[in-house]
């Protein structure tokens, strides 16, 4: 007991170095506050990310590294942590981050910007890009203000009322989306609960720790704060329903987690297929339905990647799906070493910078030596494990 005492406290002490070190990011272009003392250390934590980038990028790694090991360690004392424990484990997660700045994506301001054309300028996000507003003080920190609105008619619903709360203060506006993407993190964490409850039920904390303690889901959605995580909230709500005998509303969550980011409809084939079952009278094997969603998924990432560009958090979809079944060593292994060089990525970013000549050859030369370790590592765990079995029977 006092060990693991020890332990969460120093996972949350972790957390607030995270939390401290996203402001070494802050775009040099965005003043985030005119509070004079405030000032003072937002510049500090700045000139350290942006003329220290050897020394943060060590910071940056240290923290992640610690990051990892923690994930590792709840999922070894899984069995230990009840449900409780867990869930203000996950609790202080969400408040020590939920008001991080954005460190490593520009995605949120442009989030944000979408819904301002409609709350603000009273104009069709989907017909007009943040280019055509060049007047505005938010394009001198944006990024891919040449595009229109690629996302869903669900997140514009779910983002415009905020945008209209926050009448065009950018702090209270950018807060509130941080608080709603990182409730949509809680949710989901709940849900991959309450779903393994019904499919997995023995490995209910593991599945979940899976999910809410992997750094790179923590990075992203809490942090970062992607629009990936109102999605996997409406999947996991769809299957969730769904095993409540709630057909109706299931493809309706169904529906709105298309709508928020397109990627979501590789699950209408998996629902048909449970409806067949059902009718037919036949068993559901969720552990091969989960399985074949993951594989679904991955499937639709890489169409995605050959489409435009590999991201980060291209991952947290698939790994939404792979914490039902995370038990199992050819899901978890190579999520794991996914995972650890998709952090990997953002030493480069905090060292380089994504606007280096070197950022993006290096960036690909990681993400090749990630596929394939990934690729491999489930047949190396194999190999490792009993080294004599592949010469039996």
């Amino acid at each position: 007991m006092k060990l693991l005492k020890v332990v969460f406290g120093t996972y949350f002490l972790t957390l607030v170095a995270l939390f401290f070190y996203s402001f070494t990011q802050v775009d040099l272009s965005l003043t985030l506050t005119k509070t004079t003392l405030l000032q003072a250390i937002l510049s500090k934590l700045q000139y350290f990310g942006f003329y220290q980038r050897p020394i943060s990028a060590v910071v940056f790694i240290t923290i992640s590294l610690l990051l990892f090991v923690f994930y590792v360690y709840f999922l070894s004392i899984a069995k230990k942590i009840t449900p409780n424990k867990l869930f203000i484990l996950i609790g202080i997660t969400f408040i020590s981050l939920v008001f991080s700045y954005n460190a490593f994506s520009y995605d949120l301001f442009n989030y944000i910007f979408d819904a301002k054309i409609l709350t603000f300028y009273h104009q069709n996000p989907y017909l007009f890009k943040p280019l055509d507003f060049a007047s505005d003080p938010m394009l001198s920190f944006m990024r891919w203000t040449h595009r229109l609105y690629p996302y869903g008619p669900s997140w514009l619903l779910f983002t415009a009322p905020l945008s209209f709360i926050g009448s065009n203060v950018f702090l209270l506006t950018f807060f509130m989306f941080k608080i709603l993407i990182g409730l949509a993190f809680l949710g989901s964490s709940l849900l991959i609960y309450k779903i393994s409850e019904f499919i997995d039920s023995e490995n209910k904390i593991f599945n979940t720790i899976f999910w809410s303690f992997n750094p790179l889901i923590i990075i992203e959605g809490l942090v970062s704060a992607h629009n990936d995580f109102a999605l996997v909230f409406f999947s996991m709500l769809a299957f969730y329903l769904y095993l409540q005998k709630k057909k109706f509303f299931s493809f309706l969550a169904l529906l709105f987690s298309i709508g928020v980011k397109y990627l979501s409809f590789i699950l209408i084939p998996i629902f048909g297929y449970l409806i067949y079952l059902e009718k037919r009278g036949k068993k559901i094997q969720w552990d091969k339905i989960i399985l074949a969603s993951v594989v679904f998924s991955l499937i639709s990432l890489a169409a995605v990647t050959y489409r435009t560009t590999f991201q980060p958090w291209y991952l947290i979809f698939p790994l939404s799906l792979a914490a039902l079944i995370a038990k199992k060593y050819f899901i978890i292994i190579p999520a794991f070493v996914a995972s650890l060089f998709m952090i990997f990525i953002y030493t480069f970013y905090v060292l380089l910078t994504d606007y280096s000549p070197n950022y993006p050859q290096v960036i690909l030369n990681v993400e090749t030596i990630g596929l394939f370790a990934t690729i491999a590592s489930p047949l190396i765990y194999l190999i490792l494990k009993n080294p004599f079995s592949r010469f039996i029977e």
